[in-house]
């Protein structure tokens, strides 16, 4: 299950790498009416991911006490609430799911009800991950402008990083 354990955490690195970039101003801004902010997208993958791996292996993946709607507005919450549910959810995360071993793999699951094996909740969860960070990168950079530092390989620097590419290590 390592490569899963790997994943997740580069994912949660480059969150943190990009929120940590964002003033509370651009933190909290809506390019427009009805979109999200980074703080919304934040804060939806925290209850998200409480959520889903909260007792991941004896009960449902979608909580009764989860309120998902409410998790795209974090209006009126501050950048210390926000971290402090992100680590919340991660040491969820940690403790529940990425501690598993290759044994656990086939095990079964459920998420609203449908079955899945452990590895494919998984692969949903990260490829859920991944999606809303991607968002949280994008507004980030069109925020931040000019002064965004890259997380990935920088414009016009591919053959310098295939030299050393070590942030595929994760």
């Amino acid at each position: 299950m390592q490569p899963y354990a790997q994943e997740f955490r580069r994912y949660k690195r480059m969150l943190e790498e990009a929120v940590a970039q964002l003033d509370d101003e651009a933190l909290f801004t809506r390019l427009g009416p009805g979109e999200n902010a980074v703080a919304d997208l934040w804060k939806h993958l925290s209850g998200n991911l409480r959520s889903r791996f909260t007792n991941f292996l004896s009960e449902d993946g979608e909580k009764p006490w989860r309120e998902r709607e409410a998790e795209f507005d974090a209006s009126g919450a501050s950048r210390s609430e926000l971290e402090h549910a992100w680590r919340e959810a991660w040491a969820i995360v940690e403790r529940e799911a990425l501690a598993l071993g290759e044994a656990d793999r086939t095990r079964r699951v459920t998420i609203r009800g449908v079955g899945f094996s452990v590895e494919e909740a998984l692969a949903r969860s990260l490829a859920h991950l991944a999606y809303h960070v991607g968002q949280i990168v994008l507004l980030g950079r069109h925020l931040k402008g000019p002064a965004w530092r890259f997380l990935t390989i920088p414009p016009g620097q591919s053959a310098r990083y295939n030299q050393n590419p070590d942030k595929e290590r994760g």
